[in-house]
C-alpha cells in the first residue's frame, strides 16, 4: 500500500512545484525545490535517530547551525592580519583549556580516595580557566579590531566549498558524540533537555564569538560551487543559448544557477537514501528497529543498546550537518541571527511526523511538503484575502486587519496540518513497513 502511495504524492508534490512556476514564477519554484530538498535531508537526519531508534532530538538546530559554520571554516580565504595578529595565540589557548580538561579527568581517576579528589579537580580548573582567559581575551581583541567592517575574525582555510558538506557532517557528528556519550544513558527526556540546551549553546556562540564567524555581522560572499550569474550573463554562449530559447539572459542565468543547486543537492538526497534504505533493510537495521520497539528484550538478546543509540544518533547529526552546509553554500552567507528552534527543530519534526516516522522516503516528501506550505501559505492567503474582500475600500479595517494578520497564519497551519495527519494517518502519509 505504501509503495503504491508514494510515486502519487511525489507526483502531486511536483504538480504543486510546477504550478508555482506557472501562476508566480519559475524562480520562487527552484527556491521552493532547492530549499525542500535540503529539508528533507534534514527530515532524513532526525527519522534516523526518531525512526530508526527512538531518540528524542530537540537540538535539531544546533547541528544545522555547526554545518553553515563548517563552510566558513573550510571555504573562506584566510585573514592574514588576524593570523597575525591574534591566531595562533587563539589556538594555543583552546589546546590549554582541552589539556586542563583532559587532566581533570584523568586525575579524577588517579587521585587517592583519602585525598580530597573533588576540590582538588575545582583547584585545577579555576587555574586552567584564568590561565585560558588570560591568553584567549587578549588575542580576540587584537582579532577582531582588525577592519570590523569586512573581517575583524580569522576566516577559514581557503578550501573548495563541497569540501565544507562533508566537514560539516563531521563538525555535527563529533559534537553529536559528546551529547550521547553523556546523555544516552538517561532517559529519554533528558536526552531532550541535553539536546535542547546544546543546540542553544552553539547559537550562542556563533552570534557572539566574531572572531570565529563575525556574529551577528554576518560573513557574506562565501564562495560557491556553481557559476555567478553575472559571469553567465558575460558569457556570449550562454547568451546565444538564452537568445535561441528566447528568454532573457539575466532571468535565465538565475533559473539556470538554481538547476545547478537543485541537481547537486538531488544527487546527495539520493546518495543518502540509498544508503539508509540499504541500512535499514540489512541486519543492523533490523536490530536498530527491533532495539527501537523493546530495548529489554534486545538487551536480553545480548545488544549494547547505548552504544547502537550513540551510533545513530552521532549518524543522525551527521545528515543534519551536511544539510546545515547545503543551506549556507545556497544563500552565500552565514547569518546566525536565522537560526531559530521553530524553523529548524519544530519544522523539521513536524516533516518527520507528517512524511511517516520511519519511512525515508516519507521524510523525503514531509520535507518537501511542509516547506511548500511553508513558503506559500502567506501568498496564498493575500490572494484570498484580497479576493474575499474585493468590493471593500482598501483601507477598510476588516481588510486590514486580516492582511495584518497573514503571517499568524504560518504557524497556524503546520499546527493544523500536524492535528489533520494525526488525526487520519496516525503513522504519516508515507507510514513505516
Amino acid at each position: 500500500m505504501t509503495m503504491s502511495r508514494t510515486p502519487i504524492y511525489f507526483a502531486i508534490m511536483a504538480c504543486l512545484i510546477i504550478g508555482v512556476g506557472i501562476f508566480e514564477s519559475w524562480n520562487n519554484a527552484l527556491f521552493i525545490l532547492n530549499f525542500g530538498l535540503i529539508s528533507a535531508i534534514m527530515a532524513l537526519g532526525v527519522n534516523l535517530q526518531w525512526g530508526y531508534a527512538g531518540l528524542f532530538n530537540v537540538g535539531v538546530v544546533g547541528f544545522v547551525a555547526l554545518g553553515g559554520l563548517s563552510v566558513v571554516l573550510t571555504s573562506v580565504s584566510p585573514v592574514g592580519e588576524a593570523w597575525a595578529a591574534g591566531g595562533m595565540r587563539i589556538l594555543i589557548s583552546l589546546l590549554l583549556a582541552v589539556g586542563f580538561i583532559a587532566g581533570a579527568i584523568i586525575g579524577w581517576s588517579r587521585i587517592p580516595k583519602n585525598l580530597p579528589r573533588g576540590l582538588i579537580t575545582a583547584v585545577w580548573l579555576i587555574i586552567g580557566f584564568f590561565s585560558f582567559r588570560a591568553l584567549f581575551d587578549p588575542a580576540v581583541a587584537a582579532i577582531e579590531a582588525v577592519n570590523p567592517a569586512q573581517t575583524g575574525f580569522l576566516g577559514g582555510l581557503g578550501l573548495p566549498v563541497l569540501l565544507a558538506w562533508a566537514v560539516g557532517g563531521l563538525m555535527a557528528a563529533g559534537v553529536g558524540w559528546l551529547i550521547g556519550k553523556t546523555a544516552l544513558g538517561l532517559r529519554s527526556d533528558y536526552l531532550a533537555i541535553a539536546t535542547l540546551g546544546i543546540g542553544e549553546i552553539i547559537i550562542a556562540v556563533l552570534k557572539n564569538e566574531d572572531w570565529l564567524s563575525r556574529g551577528v555581522k554576518n560573513v557574506n560572499g562565501l564562495p560557491r560551487p556553481v557559476p555567478y550569474e553575472i559571469d553567465l550573463q558575460q558569457s556570449e554562449t550562454f547568451v546565444g543559448w538564452m537568445e535561441r530559447l528566447g528568454a532573457d539572459p539575466v532571468t535565465g542565468s538565475t533559473i539556470f544557477v538554481k538547476l545547478l543547486y537543485a541537481v547537486l543537492f538531488l544527487s546527495v538526497i539520493i546518495l543518502i537514501v540509498t544508503l539508509m534504505q540499504l541500512a535499514l533493510n540489512s541486519p543492523w537495521g533490523r536490530m536498530m528497529r527491533a532495539i527501537r520497539d523493546n530495548e529489554t528484550a534486545a538487551e536480553a538478546m545480548g545488544k549494547d543498546v547505548t552504544a547502537r543509540h550513540l551510533q545513530i544518533f552521532v549518524l543522525g547529526a551527521a545528515i543534519c550537518g551536511i544539510a546545515g552546509a547545503m543551506m549556507t553554500t545556497l544563500d552565500g552567507q552565514l547569518t546566525p541571527a536565522s537560526y531559530q528552534p521553530l524553523r529548524f527543530t519544530f519544522l523539521v519534526w513536524v516533516m518527520v511526523i507528517v512524511g511517516g516516522s520511519g519511512n525515508n522516503w516519507g521524510a523525503v516528501l514531509g520535507g518537501m511538503f511542509i516547506w511548500f506550505l511553508w513558503v506559500e501559505v502567506e501568498p496564498i492567503s493575500i490572494f484570498l484575502v484580497n479576493t474575499l474582500t474585493a468590493g471593500m475600500d482598501a483601507t477598510h479595517p476588516i481588510r486590514e486587519g486580516l492582511l495584518d494578520r497573514v503571517a499568524y497564519l504560518r504557524p497556524l497551519t503546520m499546527g493544523l496540518i500536524l492535528l489533520l495527519v494525526l488525526r487520519f494517518s496516525p503513522h504519516g502519509l508515507l507510514p513505516e513497513k
